[in-house]
């Protein structure tokens, strides 16, 4: 019976071309779809999960309420992680890393002892050896329980030994960075190169040096390695000591607010696991790490459950709507002795057949367009051939959705009456599909959410690519590494204004986009003690062209001049949000204290953006500070690439061994929200291929629909019916059911979306115009799907129609 399943399944498929290709297109893109999703989410689900003790590894956060806001923060102290490791037995291991470029990490120059020419590298972060054991660093080279014993050993990846050393033999060689050869480090291991997803991504470790002991600096991640029966609820909550014993204390005897100290008795502390780090972490944490979101994941995991089950519609549908096709089939083979079952068995064949080639197909098409993806979702994503279970979960899934696709057209073919089918009575399958009319209106109403969740998220992104930020990032050229200078930066910088091409520039490495240092410090008035309340805010060293060159407004005041000794010592310009949190209505002259210094207000400006723009604007402070670790050129207008060569020219003559490295303030910015950016390109193509299967089903439906009807139609010319009445026979049905999927897919659009806006402090509305907009696109499509089969039956000639009559 099998092989004669086989033949009539293969007969069938052959028969109808049209539609066996519908069907099996459509199969094969939404299995694509699931297939790279299902990747995509391996890939998110994958993160630092290869320790061998990650159910013990923890990263500690810090939380409580601030001015009636949560607070979060993953930066602690230096001695934290010694006084967590010595005051709790069930912690066995607490270490530190810190990854900001306040303390050099992040970028910087490098050269071998020897060589005159220096390279720019990325990649740096800090760690202690504590936390090198906790996170498990293997070592190709060197001996991993004293890698970062020595203070100054540097540990770094395979591929950079390989880059830097012949054969990759690094172990013991000495490397210069930021042209300092008075300071140079000795390679003390060599990284094994490693395929495993980490939420840290460096591939250099410097050991920690820092000798700031105080509890009131705030600067390193602290990881813990717990011990395996711990409970770590009852851990958190002694945790909290802590803050009694150490940090409350310090904050005392710095003179802080009763008020504050009253706020720090509303901390505690968290135990975050590793494996949820890259995953589950959220923009208060403020860490600066490359994340994920957990809430895409399953977004895109519904996308492909959505996707594969409008593919298994569309065959449901085509299935039942081409029952009076096989109607005869069915009543011949009943009356000639075939039961239910193998009625049921051929047809289930036949989807079985099908979800076989499509998945074969699928997964080509998967295979094809996976380096698209990879480039889309800035992955490195491999198809697993080798996995020892993906050829199996494959066949398994080929069956299992054959099977249930196959389900009911199997029982709803296998149930005509003979009498019925051979009397002529059964009813044709275009005329009853009230089924076939409610998947039709769930195909769409998915199709529309996706088409709403599509123009709000380009909606969105343009206008975070758009916004006016407060400064002018256009035709800002950021020359990094500039370290490398020395005493020579001032006249390197005097040199670049000379250049005809160039308007301005300022040395500083605190800049408005991710990558820039970052120092947070707590201000109050001046001689007012503990009276008033302190503000926590950013305070950047910069020089007395930084607003300038970045065209930040002056709201009220005067910008820094050489012209006044005291603005390179007690000077300070302040934000709007500054005079805002300090109560100030007359802010220009007041003294402000940071850190037991006086600083007097010259100027304030207006609030420009310095975080992602899912973070409200904090208050920021700007005073006169030697920071030299990049320079900021605003070009004037004119050939870009001129310019370019212009400033790698003085470059060049400046520090000869030394490439030039520079980015543009606008594609740093761009780059600041390059995960929604991605996220949203990732979403916009998998809702493209929501919609084209659900288009090719209707397709097929029209196409069907106008087959069944041609003599009808042929009729109704013959007695005179219009061209536009024979469109709108054909058309009506299907627009009523877009029009009732419109209507369901608009408050469904809107919630969803309004969820997603909720992680933007600053949002477009979701307006009307969007839900018309959306509608007439699955209009347009939906009429432009059928309009071609039903153009063709308005004009086709009924006597070619007619003339078996």
């Amino acid at each position: 019976m099998l092989k004669n399943n086989l033949k009539i399944a293969w007969r069938s498929i052959k028969k109808d071309k049209l539609f066996t290709s519908i069907k099996i297109g459509g199969f094969a893109m939404g299995i694509a779809a699931c297939l790279l999703i299902a990747l995509f989410i391996r890939d998110e689900l994958s993160y630092d999960q290869h320790y061998a003790k990650k159910n013990q590894i923890y990263r500690v956060v810090m939380q409580g309420m601030l001015n009636g806001e949560v607070m979060k923060s993953t930066h602690f102290q230096l001695p934290f992680a010694e006084a967590l490791q010595s005051n709790f037995p069930e912690i066995l291991k607490a270490g530190k890393v810190n990854t900001t470029e306040l303390f050099g990490a992040g970028k910087r120059g490098i050269r071998l002892k020897g060589k005159s020419q220096n390279t720019f590298e990325e990649g740096f972060i800090y760690a202690d050896q504590s936390a090198f054991d906790i996170l498990e660093v293997e070592l190709e080279q060197g001996n991993t329980k004293e890698a970062l014993i020595n203070p100054r050993s540097i540990v770094i990846s395979k591929s950079k030994a390989e880059k830097y050393f012949e054969n990759g033999d690094a172990l013991g060689q000495t490397i210069i960075l930021d042209n300092d050869a008075g300071k140079p480090f000795t390679v003390t291991g060599v990284m094994a190169e490693s395929s495993h997803n980490t939420h840290l991504d460096y591939e250099f470790i410097l050991p920690v040096v820092d000798t700031n002991d105080s509890w009131t600096s705030t600067n390193y991640f602290t990881y813990v390695l717990v011990d395996s029966n711990s409970d770590i609820p009852a851990l958190e909550k002694k945790m909290f000591s802590i803050i009694e014993d150490y940090f409350i204390p310090a904050q005392k005897e710095r003179g802080r607010a009763p008020d504050f100290i009253e706020v720090l008795k509303t901390l505690e502390y968290k135990l975050q696991p590793i494996t949820d780090i890259h995953l589950y972490s959220d923009v208060k944490m403020a860490d600066n790490l490359k994340h994920g979101d957990i809430r895409f994941v399953w977004l895109f995991a519904a996308i492909a459950g959505f996707v594969l089950l409008l593919a298994i519609i569309n065959f449901i549908n085509l299935s039942t709507a081409k029952s009076a096709n096989r109607a005869k089939e069915v009543g011949l083979r009943k009356t000639v002795g075939a039961f239910k079952y193998n009625l049921v068995s051929q047809f289930l064949t036949e989807s079985v057949i099908f979800s076989g080639i499509s998945f074969v197909l699928g997964v080509l098409i998967a295979w094809l367009l996976l380096p698209t993806f990879n480039t889309i979702a800035a992955k490195t994503i491999t198809m697993p051939w080798m996995a020892w279970g993906f050829i199996p979960i494959l066949l398994i899934a080929s069956l299992l959705v054959g099977y249930l696709a196959g389900l009911y057209p199997a029982f709803y073919l296998s149930a005509f009456r003979p009498v019925d089918v051979l009397k002529g009575s059964l009813s044709i399958g275009s005329k009853s599909g009230r089924l076939r009319s409610g998947l039709v209106v769930f195909q769409f109403t998915t199709s529309v959410v996706l088409i709403i969740a599509t123009l709000i998220i380009y909606k969105q992104m343009d206008y975070i690519l758009q916004k006016e930020l407060g400064y002018d990032k256009e035709q800002v050229v950021i020359l990094e590494g500039t370290g490398v200078l020395g005493t020579n930066t001032s006249s390197f910088k005097e040199q670049l204004l000379q250049l005809p091409q160039l308007k301005n520039a300022t040395v500083t490495n605190y800049l408005p986009v991710d990558g820039g240092k970052r120092n947070g410090n707590t201000f109050r008035l001046a001689n007012t003690g503990n009276e008033t309340k302190g503000v926590s805010a950013q305070i950047w060293q910069v020089d007395y062209d930084y607003l300038k060159t970045l065209g930040i407004l002056l709201k009220e005041g005067r910008d820094f001049s050489k012209e006044f000794a005291s603005d390179s010592t007690n000077s300070i310009i302040i934000n709007s949000k500054m005079v805002s949190e300090m109560g100030l209505t007359d802010p220009l002259g007041k003294q402000i204290n940071n850190n037991h210094r006086d600083w007097t207000i010259i100027g304030v400006v207006d609030d420009f953006h310095f975080k992602s723009l899912k973070e409200d604007i904090s208050a920021l402070s700007l005073v006169i500070g030697k920071d030299i670790g990049s320079i900021s050129i605003k070009l004037d207008k004119g050939n870009i690439n001129e310019a370019l060569a212009s400033i790698a020219a003085v470059w060049n003559k400046n520090v000869p061994n030394q490439a030039v490295n520079y980015s543009f303030l606008d594609q740093e910015f761009t780059q600041m929200h390059a995960d929604v950016q991605r996220m949203g390109s990732i979403f916009n193509s998998f809702a493209l291929f929501a919609i084209l299967v659900a288009c090719l089903g209707l397709f097929a439906l029209s196409a069907f629909m106008v087959e069944q009807r041609k003599k009808e139609i042929s009729i109704r010319m013959v007695l005179g019916a219009p061209f536009k009445s024979i469109y709108r026979l054909l058309t009506l049905d299907f627009m009523k059911l877009i029009l009732i999927s419109i209507v369901m897919a608009i408050p469904l659009g809107w919630y969803m979306m309004n969820r997603w806006l909720e992680d933007f402090v600053y949002r477009v509305s979701i307006g009307w115009d969007i839900f018309l907009i959306a509608g007439s696109i699955a209009m347009v499509i939906a009429i432009s799907t059928i309009s071609y089969q039903s153009i063709t039956a308005a004009l086709i000639k009924p006597l070619k129609s007619l003339r078996t009559e």
